[in-house]
């Protein structure tokens, strides 16, 4: 991090963690930055912080992004979208000269595995949900603990889509994002520029694309 720079801030607990020590040295004068927030959630985390901040679509490019992952395979390709803020995380990506994504050891696979988030519509629920089960996989609407259907920032609804094995993440994500009503594919190409790998003991290894 360099003074000048602006940062995207992903969101979920290790952009969290990552916040609060920018936090840290924004406060002590270390660092002079300007952040991007994701969600209302880093939003608040970073406020909080003292970090000044800016909105996306103020900016023309993005210096870095930091952000966390759900999954990520032997190639690098990332599942995103668990605390349902894909589609903001991946506009910042496409935004940025540099992405740094950090996630502990048990996220790493050799193949993608785990259910997709797909950001869909409200008005093409029903019609999204066939067209991805006629692409192999078993979409299911993502709900809060009342049952009441997860609501994005963005006014959208989740489905959270299995297809078990997944050897060609690039091919199925362009598949996705081809439906009519499909807002963001929780299937991330985009291949990190540094990747951070905690273990338990809470040591990084830095993998470097």
């Amino acid at each position: 991090v360099s003074d000048g720079q602006i940062l995207g801030l992903g969101s979920g607990r290790a952009a969290t963690a990552f916040v609060k020590s920018l936090s840290r040295l924004v406060r002590a004068g270390d660092v002079d930055i300007r952040g991007v927030p994701t969600s209302l959630q880093i939003k608040m985390a970073a406020q909080l912080g003292g970090i000044p901040l800016v909105e996306a679509d103020q900016v023309g490019c993005i210096d870095v992004v930091f952000d966390g992952a759900d999954q990520i395979d032997s190639q690098g390709f990332v599942i995103k979208g668990g605390g349902g803020a894909l589609l903001r995380e991946n506009i910042l990506i496409g935004m940025a000269e540099k992405v740094v994504i950090m996630a502990d050891s048990s996220k790493f696979v050799t193949n993608l595995a785990r259910p997709v988030p797909v950001e869909v519509h409200q008005l093409a629920r029903t019609s999204a949900i066939q067209k991805i089960t006629d692409l192999g996989g078993r979409p299911s609407l993502r709900k809060l603990e009342r049952g009441y259907p997860f609501i994005t920032e963005n006014g959208n609804i989740i489905l959270d889509c299995d297809f078990g094995t997944i050897t060609e993440p690039e091919s199925l994500r362009q598949k996705i994002i081809a439906i009519p009503g499909v807002m963001e594919c929780g299937i991330f190409t985009r291949i990190p520029d540094v990747i951070y790998m905690a273990d338990i003991g809470g040591r990084f290894e830095t993998i470097v694309r």
